[in-house]
């Protein structure tokens, strides 16, 4: 594939400008302080990598069991490629727009500049807070279950319940939140990027232990008899694979860079992408080979079977887990900075200082109560795993498999002949569909798991 460059001609979109000039940012407390551009481009690659690597990843056995070997490898590739082509031009879109003269650091901004329509911001910052939200609740809600299995692992008849649990991450939460800057997550999400990896080996070399074992699972890779039910299956897992690849939030990381950003972020994606390549095979094979159609959506569960012996170390299984927990207050955070942003946008005044009182308290005040309502909709919704491939369909897809490559085509206007005229619109056309197509497969999930659901379950539903 050839990716375009920023030497292909440049047209500067017809959209009204709207105030990006530092001068006209003067009164603007969220970009001020939330989004602060001090970082370089190794801080970009952390934050990409905590917003990309994370939990998830131990779904990719589970995805892989509704595809197949074949099917399963074809679609983890293509979206790894698919979703790395959309972040690059999405960040050339993003300088090109700098060197007019109209730095954006949000999101909504861009897609409402460049496409010159005011309802896309309006779009777009809907589809932003139901991702972000949804991800800090899921966050909250699979920290606390974390707690749980440690808990039960030592006291299997302890009297605490679930919902304890996601209190005690949602106060932690409420701590870590009062960091003021996307900025000042740099340091979080290094050990973020080094997390991922070291649950990812552990999490391997369980499987390789299991399927050594004498008590191996039987390995089995057939898929579903159905024919509709093996292409609803095929679906929801191709919108569990977008999902995990998806992103949402790269013109907000990219703001996090010191200008000119020119060149930046294709290092940070770079640094991702190689984490992102050492992570998502090794799980995905190991775990899809040892427990093939039989893999729980958290092969972590498969390794710790409700009935029988672990199948690999119980030691090494919680090491795993207590990584898995402490990433997951990392990606909490980074998918929390666009709520931050925009009340701070709203309650802050930017001429008193970020940790001025007239500043300190309402951030401290909103941020809490923001991590609350997460927290209590963690607790109350415990099967949100499935409402959120409903999300991922509907909101990543858009976001990031669709409106980059229009924003490209609409700002660098490649000839309608070119290469990449095309190749961006066959992109746009395959995932709209694959949205759709995904969107009714998880809701057909979601009908079918009702009968499971319980407000407030000591049981998060798989």
């Amino acid at each position: 594939m050839t990716i375009p460059t920023l030497q292909q001609p440049l047209l500067p979109p017809e959209a009204p400008p709207l105030p990006e000039n530092d001068s006209i940012r003067q009164g603007d407390a969220g970009a001020a302080f939330v989004l602060e551009s001090k970082g370089e481009w190794y801080h970009a690659g952390f934050h990409l990598t905590t917003a990309i690597v994370g939990p998830t990843i131990l779904t990719l056995p589970y995805a892989f069991r509704g595809l197949g070997w074949g099917l399963g490898f074809f679609s983890l590739t293509v979206m790894g490629v698919v979703t790395f082509y959309s972040y690059y031009l999405m960040s050339l879109v993003l300088e090109h727009c700098e060197k007019a003269g109209r730095r954006h650091i949000r999101f909504r901004e861009l897609a409402s500049d460049v496409l010159g329509s005011g309802w896309m911001y309006y779009f777009v910052i809907f589809i932003q807070t139901a991702i972000n939200t949804g991800i800090s609740i899921g966050a909250i809600l699979l920290a606390g279950e974390c707690l749980q299995i440690m808990y039960s692992s030592i006291s299997p008849d302890g009297p605490l319940h679930l919902w304890q649990f996601i209190a005690m991450v949602t106060v932690v939460m409420m701590v870590l939140s009062q960091l003021p800057t996307f900025h000042s997550l740099r340091h979080v999400n290094l050990a973020s990027l080094f997390l991922s990896l070291a649950y990812t080996f552990i999490v391997v070399g369980a499987c390789i232990h299991a399927g050594l074992s004498k008590d191996a699972p039987a390995r089995d890779y057939s898929l579903e008899s159905s024919k509709f039910s093996m292409v609803m299956s095929a679906f929801t897992s191709i919108s569990i694979i977008a999902a995990i690849f998806g992103n949402g939030i790269v013109p907000e990381i990219q703001a996090t860079l010191a200008p000119p950003v020119t060149g930046k972020m294709f290092k940070g994606l770079m640094m991702c992408y190689s984490v992102i390549f050492v992570t998502f095979y090794s799980a995905a094979v190991s775990g899809y080979y040892v427990f093939g159609n039989k893999a729980s959506s958290n092969i972590l569960k498969s390794l710790m079977p409700d009935e029988g012996p672990a199948l690999a170390p119980t030691w090494l299984l919680g090491l795993g887990v207590i990584f898995v927990l402490l990433q997951l207050f990392a990606i909490g955070l980074v998918y929390s900075q666009v709520a931050y942003e925009i009340m701070e946008t709203k309650s802050a005044d930017v001429n008193q200082g970020m940790f001025s009182k007239r500043n300190l308290i309402p951030r401290i005040i909103l941020r809490s109560l923001y991590m609350i309502f997460c927290g209590f909709f963690a607790a109350m919704l415990p099967f949100f795993g499935d409402i959120n491939g409903v999300v991922g369909a509907l909101g990543f897809i858009p976001l990031d498999f669709i409106l980059p490559m229009l924003l490209y085509n609409m700002t660098y206007k490649p000839s309608r002949s070119s290469f990449t005229y095309w190749i961006n619109i066959i992109i746009m056309v395959v995932f709209t569909g694959v949205g759709l197509l995904g969107s009714f497969s998880s809701i057909r999930k979601l009908v079918l798991d009702a009968s499971k659901f319980k407000l407030f379950s000591d049981d998060v539903v798989d």
